[in-house]
């Protein structure tokens, strides 16, 4: 048992390789699901559909994807489904085909599930094939998968402007082929993971085995963490969803000048991703998970009052400082809970796709009553809430914690 305690500990080699291609495969599957919210200016205008009903296809979306996510990091935690990963890539493409098809609201209520149902089998296996390659620099390798994902999702204007503006609820067929190439990469990353499980395992009952019950302060860590991805989540969903309506209504933008502003914020906000787990590293990550969501706050309140040309600056600050986080919120849980790395991955991730699920419900009902202006306004108070940060233990007194 000792000689297996000591290789589990022993620091194991970065596998960039594997971490680029897992953050490909991410972009991938982020990108397809950017669709959804991508083609909200198409189905306004072709089904007629109000703030709320868009709000609702997010919700559908981004609620499946947020309960299931953690409930399957779970059983994978227990019991380790390396081919998941295409198969939950198998799910987003059915969806993806019957939206490009779908004839009606209700269908595409059902296909956006089907892509949520991939997402939430995708996110936390991804992540625990990232912790699994990262080795001993866990914010970079996170850091490379998650860039992937945000890249992903940073596409989405890209993808209204350049293909469904010219070809509409149809040009989603345009993504399955990319989520065939998605499936074959993720066969590719399922064979090294099955070749690598039985010392993953090996290392995981090791830490559980060292690491005690979790106290009350470990749980009420973890409740400021999901807080503070709350706050996080409902900005980015207000501007994901509704943001190019307010350039459209009040700048009087085009659909697809004020898609390309908002590429310009989603885009600074990969960056800010991917820049955000060695700087975590580095600096600490309570330190980072504040200056992201207190230090976006000056940016996103003055945003909605600057003039046109000042707004680029201010999406392109707001966007990079506050993604800084994330990755490093999903890091932050992993080690408040050794061991359980899917779980937690599937707790944060799910999370911020249920947040983000119910922002966008909730936005839609607020921009249809008080108008997407006031709402803009209003939603651009909440990264104030990053103050709370300073109520987590800090890397070293986590760290002091778990040897008590």
């Amino acid at each position: 048992m000792e000689s297996s305690t000591t290789a589990a500990q022993l620091p194991s080699k970065t596998s960039y390789g594997i971490l680029i291609i897992m953050g490909i495969c991410h972009l991938l599957n982020d990108s397809l699901q950017a669709v959804v919210p991508a083609m909200f200016p198409i189905l306004e205008t072709s089904l007629g559909l109000s703030y709320t009903q868009l709000g609702l296809i997010a919700f559908s979306l981004n609620m499946v994807a947020s309960v299931m996510q953690p409930i399957f990091g779970w059983y994978t935690d227990s019991f380790p489904l390396p081919y998941a990963l295409p198969l939950g890539m198998g799910s987003t493409l059915c969806g993806m085909l019957l939206l490009g098809l779908a004839p009606s609201y209700t269908v595409i209520l059902f296909s956006v599930m089907l892509i949520g149902v991939g997402s939430a089998i995708f996110h936390p296996a991804g992540s625990r094939v990232a912790f699994l390659a990262g080795g001993t620099r866990r914010g970079l390798a996170q850091s490379i998968y998650q860039v992937g994902g945000n890249t992903g999702q940073a596409l989405a204007p890209l993808i209204t402007a350049i293909i469904l503006l010219p070809y509409g609820q149809k040009g989603a067929l345009w993504f399955v082929p990319v989520a065939l190439l998605s499936v074959f990469l993720l066969v590719l990353i399922a064979n090294w993971y099955k070749g690598r499980l039985s010392s993953f395992l090996i290392r995981k009952k090791v830490t559980e085995q060292q690491t005690k019950k979790p106290k009350q302060r470990i749980y009420k860590a973890l409740g400021i963490v999901l807080f503070l991805i709350f706050a996080r989540s409902w900005y980015i969903s207000c501007m994901t969803n509704f943001y190019a309506f307010y350039l459209i209504h009040d700048y009087h933008f085009t659909i697809r000048s004020s898609q390309l502003y908002l590429f310009a914020f989603l885009a600074a906000g990969a960056l800010g991703t991917f820049l955000g787990g060695p700087l975590a590293d580095r600096f600490g990550r309570k330190n980072i998970i504040f200056f992201s969501l207190a230090g976006s706050a000056p940016f996103t309140i003055i945003l909605p009052y600057v003039s046109a040309s000042a707004v680029i600056i201010l999406l392109l600050l707001a966007g990079f400082v506050i993604m800084t986080s994330f990755s490093v919120t999903v890091i932050y849980a992993q080690e408040l809970f050794p061991g359980k790395v899917g779980t937690m991955a599937g707790l944060t991730v799910g999370f911020a796709f249920g947040m983000g699920a119910v922002g966008s419900v909730a936005l839609g009902i607020a921009a249809d009553f008080i108008g997407i202006a006031s709402t803009i306004k209003w939603i651009g108070f909440l990264p104030l809430l990053g103050i709370f940060t300073l109520m987590l233990p800090s890397d070293t007194v986590l760290k002091r914690w778990h040897q008590e």
